[in-house]
């Protein structure tokens, strides 16, 4: 049996019929099928039900998919534990995120917000705007998500500085991927400081006060992570007092954000609702995505995109 945690619109899975019965929960049943599933599909990912619904013992399903590049919202220590296999999304959101990132770095070194209230003021106001070539960027997380958004940059000739988990010489696209332990060395040579890390224990809050502190005032940050990766309140002190230039928020640390957040009125903050990887069609990829990976579960094949249980992500090959 398949069992999906829904949210509307449901994936369709048309070619799991007559292979497979699908059932569908919401967070209020799911404690109750799980120990029937053999494989669950957390196709909404932005619920914590199968962290808080995990069974500690007895029937659970062998295989969990979710529907997303993260899984800080399922792993749970009795999932760590047991042998199920977690899978995720990787391959369907890196080019639409990069793309994202990149029409927010354009935006910010053209003015575009500038021109748009102008235009809004009928105002006619020249202005000289910045060359993106030869500015450095620093990308936080050398996966699938940050190398996309690197090459991106790379392509509208930036100079990048990838930072994964630890240090790798001889990157056939960026030289070198810088470790974990030199990001502070790089922040205050960065003009762009994206973040692309997953979220772990040790990634938590990376980008506090003593972070935007290293970075110059001509610094823009971007995460399109998530977002309990950034200390909201010290970003939000960065751009009140000027320390950086601008910054721009596609994730949260509570979503939605609500209408009563002060992030949608700080100077200088791009505020969009999680939608960086989103593109028309995601979720017929996504769909084809946990069905061919099924088609490999049925036929005792190896499952792509397998989760280092332990690390909180897909290892980089």
């Amino acid at each position: 049996m398949v069992l999906v945690l829904g949210s509307d619109p449901l994936p369709r899975l048309d070619r799991l019929t007559g292979r497979a019965e699908v059932v569908f929960a919401d967070e209020k049943t799911l404690a109750g099928l799980l120990p029937t599933a053999d494989v669950l599909l957390a196709w909404d990912f932005t619920s914590d039900a199968i962290r808080e619904s995990w069974p500690g013992r007895g029937p659970r399903p062998r295989w969990v998919h979710t529907a997303s590049a993260g899984v800080d919202r399922l792993l749970c220590p009795a999932l760590i534990a047991d042998d199920t296999v977690v899978t995720n999304a990787r391959g369907v959101f890196e080019q639409p995120i990069a793309e994202y990132v990149a029409g927010l770095v354009i935006a910010m070194a053209k003015d575009f917000y500038g021109s748009w209230e102008l235009q809004r003021q009928r105002r006619w106001q020249h202005r000289e705007t910045l060359r993106l070539a030869g500015t450095r960027a620093v990308v936080v997380g050398a996966g699938p998500i940050g190398r996309a958004v690197g090459g991106t940059l790379l392509a509208l000739g930036v100079e990048v500085d990838l930072v994964g988990r630890r240090e790798r010489d001889g990157d056939p696209e960026f030289g070198r991927v810088h470790a974990a332990g030199a990001l502070n060395g790089l922040l205050p040579h960065a003009d762009w400081v994206v973040c692309a890390a997953p979220l772990t224990e040790e990634t938590r809050g990376m980008f506090g006060a003593a972070a935007f502190a290293l970075m110059p005032r001509r610094a823009r940050f971007i995460n399109v992570a998530r977002g309990p990766l950034v200390d909201e309140e010290a970003l939000v002190a960065a751009l009140r007092e000027w320390r950086i230039a601008a910054a721009a928020l596609d994730v949260f640390a509570h979503e939605p954000l609500g209408a009563d957040s002060p992030l949608w009125d700080v100077p200088h903050l791009i505020v969009s609702p999680h939608m960086s990887g989103d593109t028309l069609g995601w979720r017929d990829v996504l769909a084809a995505q946990f069905q061919d990976n099924f088609d490999r579960w049925a036929a005792g094949e190896p499952l792509l995109n397998v989760v280092d249980k332990h690390l909180g992500y897909v290892p980089v090959q």
